[in-house]
């Protein structure tokens, strides 16, 4: 069973919002003549990449919720300034979750497939609006 990562979407207002950043990244990288892909760079590297690797994903929390997961492809060692880091990449299809809610927390934490939320079965361009999803979902019906 693959074990996924967690993480909070710092910044984003809405599932729309981070499609729109994400878009709007791999945009940016493709003007600069950069090959286009996501990664998200962080301080450590998994201890347990291996599991994380056979078919995890990266979970998003935006204002308290999970929203979504996109496979992770690598996990890629880095060093800037002489510091080690980790970047997390991850595939661009962004899938849309059943809403679950989930505190703050620093950092990236790992997330068992049994806890992980399961998929929506709509697109991030098909979804509910946020609001009511999230409505739906305290009310028990999400």
């Amino acid at each position: 069973m693959p074990l996924h990562l967690i993480k909070l979407s710092v910044g984003s207002e809405s599932l729309a919002d981070l499609v729109d950043w994400q878009k709007h990244w791999l945009r940016e990288m493709r003007a600069k003549g950069h090959k286009p892909e996501l990664v998200h760079v962080t301080r450590h590297m998994p201890k347990r990449a291996d599991e994380v690797l056979d078919g995890g994903s990266i979970y998003w929390v935006v204002k308290g919720w999970i929203v979504a997961r996109q496979r992770i492809i690598d996990l890629r060692p880095m060093v800037k300034n002489g510091v080690s880091y980790c970047g997390i990449v991850f595939d661009k299809k962004i899938i849309p979750v059943r809403l679950s809610q989930q505190r703050a927390f620093q950092g990236w934490r790992y997330l068992e497939a049994k806890n992980a939320p399961p998929d929506s079965g709509a697109s991030s361009d098909d979804v509910l609006p946020e609001h009511l999803r999230r409505e739906l979902a305290e009310l028990g019906l999400g």
